[in-house]
Order: C-alpha cells, then sequence, then structure tokens
C-alpha cells in the first residue's frame, strides 16, 4: 500500500522517470540487498535519463527535418566531393557554439537536404534547438506575418533557434520583399545564431540571385563570414541505376575476394542507402 501511494505522488509530481524504475525495482526481490543510496542514486538517474529523452524528443519534432537524418547514416560511397574529415569536425557541433554557418551547395539530387537535416538533428542530440524550412515556405510565413501585424514577434522566434536550415535558398531570384525578409533573418542571426543553408548554385553566383548589390553585399557577407562550405558535385543520388551500383558494389567486391568470414544475411543485403 506504502509503495502505491509512494508511485501517485511520484507520478504527481511528474517524475515519472523514478517512478517506473521504482516500479521495476519493487518486482526485483534482489534489489532489497542494496544499500538506500544505491537505490536512490539509480532512481536519480532513471529520471534524469527520462527528462533527457524528453527534451531530445521535442526538440527533434520543433526542427521539423524533412529527413529522418543522421551523421553516422551519410554516404560516403558515392562519389560527390563530400570530405568526410570535414563531416566529422561538423558532428563535433563545435561550429553551433561558435555561432558559425554551414553552406552546402551542389547540383539537385546530390544529397544536401539530407546532410542538412543530419547536421540538425546532431545538434538537437547536443541539447541545441534547431528548425528546418525550405526556402519558400520560410519568405511565406514571412509575408504573412508581415501582413497579419505578427512579423517582429516571428523574426524575435527565429533569432532564438540556435540552428536554423534555409534549404533550396534561390531557386529563383528574390523579390523585394523576400531580399529584405532574409536580411532581417540574417541580421538577427548574424553573430549570435548559426545558419545552414543549402542552395543549387554556388556562393559566387547569390549576388545577382539576390538582385540588389547593396543588400546582398550586406547579406551574403554576413552570411559567408567564416561559414564552412560543403560543394558537392557529382551524380545525382535518385538515379535508381546508381542506387543501384551502389548497392551492388559491396556484393561484386565479396565475390572477387575469397570469404573468410560466414556470409551476410540477406536481410543485411536489404539494407537502405543513406544519403
Amino acid at each position: 500500500m506504502l509503495h502505491e501511494q509512494t508511485l501517485e505522488k511520484l507520478y504527481a509530481l511528474r517524475l515519472h522517470g523514478m517512478a517506473h524504475t521504482l516500479e521495476e525495482q519493487i518486482k526485483q526481490p534482489d534489489m532489497a540487498g542494496l544499500a538506500f543510496e544505491e537505490r536512490l542514486a539509480m532512481l536519480v538517474d532513471a529520471q534524469w535519463l527520462w527528462k533527457e529523452n524528453r527534451a531530445l524528443s521535442l526538440r527533434l519534432k520543433n526542427a521539423c527535418l524533412k529527413h529522418r537524418a543522421s551523421m553516422e547514416n551519410i554516404n560516403y560511397r558515392h562519389v560527390r566531393q563530400l570530405d568526410r574529415s570535414q563531416m566529422r569536425s561538423l558532428a563535433s557541433c563545435a561550429w553551433v557554439k561558435q555561432h558559425q554557418n554551414v553552406l552546402i551547395t551542389g547540383p539537385t539530387g546530390i544529397g544536401k537536404s539530407y546532410l542538412c537535416c543530419a547536421l540538425l538533428e546532431k545538434a538537437c542530440r547536443e541539447g541545441y534547438s534547431a528548425y528546418y524550412a525550405q526556402a519558400h515556405k520560410l519568405f511565406r510565413q514571412l509575408a504573412i506575418a508581415y501582413a497579419d501585424g505578427s512579423y517582429d514577434r516571428l523574426l524575435s522566434r527565429i533569432a532564438r533557434i540556435d540552428v536554423l536550415a534555409i534549404d533550396d535558398w534561390a531557386l529563383v531570384p528574390l523579390a523585394d520583399s523576400e531580399r529584405r525578409h532574409l536580411f532581417e533573418v540574417i541580421e538577427d542571426r548574424h553573430g549570435s545564431r548559426s545558419t545552414v543553408v543549402t542552395s543549387q548554385f554556388p556562393v559566387e553566383n547569390w549576388h545577382e540571385l539576390i538582385g540588389s548589390p547593396s543588400m546582398a553585399d550586406a547579406t551574403i557577407d554576413r552570411i559567408v563570414q567564416g561559414a564552412h562550405r560543403i560543394a558537392l558535385l557529382g551524380e545525382t543520388m535518385r538515379d535508381p541505376e546508381v542506387v543501384s551500383q551502389m548497392q551492388e558494389t559491396p556484393e561484386l567486391a565479396a565475390k572477387e575476394k575469397p570469404q573468410t568470414s560466414k556470409p551476410r544475411s540477406a536481410r543485411d543485403g536489404k539494407k537502405e542507402v543513406g544519403a
């Protein structure tokens, strides 16, 4: 009876991790042999882990990632000039701590969005807030906010996000309102937050895509200053033939090389190719 009252109070206090672990301890007779301090430490650890996992789930939900990506699942087999050492360095999230930007450029289908989402996912795991947005949808949100009077509040929310991703930027030249909105977003974040920008066009062409020379200089200078650049080049990863070649390569290598261990299961051969 005393256990039930304790559990009810723990759940009322929203100490769900501690309550769940206490229930498990009650079911295990050998736990009675542990000292009080040991059992208490186990309960505290369980509550801390539950709270951390819940916070991570909330950050990932708020990030609105396009892909379920991770740094560990990045595909390095596809030839696209992706530097493994650079990605390993970015995985430390030191660039987020130092408020630096990341610019990812390359042709369509080369995996820019996946890399972008992988960087944001890693930032969430390190405790940073993140938000992913396609450029045209972000500009639409800003335009609507500007029209209904909530523009300043939206800018303030964006400015507080640790890592903002603007995907597929400058597919078409920017309109006057879009270039002004982009400048305000970048200006609010410059030196205090990190931004990831992906584009099909190299950074050298961004001036003409923005349009206004003075606005282009001011915006791009703030984005590029101290930024990490990832310039991808290669065939699209959406081509079924390319994906098939990447899946078949390990099998062909296994046929050429004598097997010294048990062959992989059929399930491993059907593993998806990461972007």
